[in-house]
């Protein structure tokens, strides 16, 4: 049988996702169930077990498939990017009303009602998906709101069949100084290739999760010699986005956090330990 990447491919010896029958083997082979992020973040595990690490997060309103569900856990695999992993079944709901909006901020609150100066009651990540079913205003301040009350600044989203577009770099700039979180992917703390997702995501661009997916198969492969802005360079591990020919912002471990750095600076202080860039690439957006 082929032998598939399991980040992107849900299958088990005791269970396997329905595409897969006469690819791997499985006692059982399943459809799986539609469900939605129902908390504003959430770790993917590569094991069901809190204290293992997470490979990526899922933000309120992302929609996933999920194979199996036990011991509080659920096997699932992300709509989005595909990526297959375990999140605890309260972060879940299967009510699958479609969200209209997205939040187009690095982070907004979610207040308990359309007033800024109440408590609030989470902290929403860029690329979170709500229904909004009305509006209010309070004191000229704009709000939308939720079906269960709670209410978010206005201007923090748009809604979701709205045309998408403009510069990605922009974006990932917002980012600067968000910390930096190993599978992070929201505006409460990211890591390099969660920070080349999300801000193309914003873009209406569709891309891998993880640094070595991006590499292979991200655009094109493009010469040194030829950079520009919007264009990535990689390292075996790390990715960084090219604010120009000479700048890369990048969610970092020497900093820990989304840092603004000269790219020949960059070459020279990461080469000592994880070597030379591995390639360049053109996103074609």
């Amino acid at each position: 049988m082929t032998m598939l990447d399991r980040r992107l491919h849900a299958y088990r010896p005791d269970l396997a996702e329905a595409g897969l029958e006469g690819r791997v083997e499985a006692l059982r082979f399943v459809a799986g169930t539609p469900a939605r992020v129902a908390v504003p973040v959430i770790g993917l595990r590569p094991v069901p077990d809190l204290a293992k690490g997470i490979d990526t997060e899922l933000l309120l309103g992302e929609e996933v498939t999920v194979y199996d569900r036990a011991d509080g856990w659920c096997w699932v695999k992300a709509s989005g990017d595909n990526y297959v992993g375990y999140l605890p079944e309260t972060a879940l709901s299967d009510v699958l009303v479609a969200p209209t909006h997205v939040v187009t901020v690095q982070r907004t609150f979610l207040y308990q009602e359309a007033e800024l100066r109440k408590p609030y009651q989470s902290i929403l990540s860029m690329g979170s998906r709500v229904r909004i079913v009305g509006e209010a205003e309070t004191r000229g301040n704009h709000y939308v709101m939720l079906e269960d009350g709670t209410a978010i600044f206005a201007k923090h989203v748009r809604p979701i069949g709205e045309a998408q577009g403009g510069d990605y770099v922009d974006v990932a700039s917002r980012f600067l100084e968000t910390p930096y979180l190993w599978g992070g992917r929201s505006g409460l703390g990211i890591d390099c290739s969660g920070l080349v997702q999300l801000s193309m995501l914003m873009t209406g661009q569709s891309v891998p999760r993880d640094t070595d997916m991006q590499a292979a198969g991200l655009g094109e492969p493009i010469d040194q010699a030829d950079l520009r802005r919007g264009d990535l360079v990689f390292w075996k591990g790390h990715v960084a986005i090219l604010e120009d020919p000479e700048t890369i912002i990048h969610a970092n471990g020497h900093t820990m956090t989304v840092a603004r750095e000269n790219l020949q600076d960059a070459i020279k202080r990461i080469g000592w330990l994880y070597e030379q860039p591995t390639g360049y690439r053109r996103p074609l957006i």
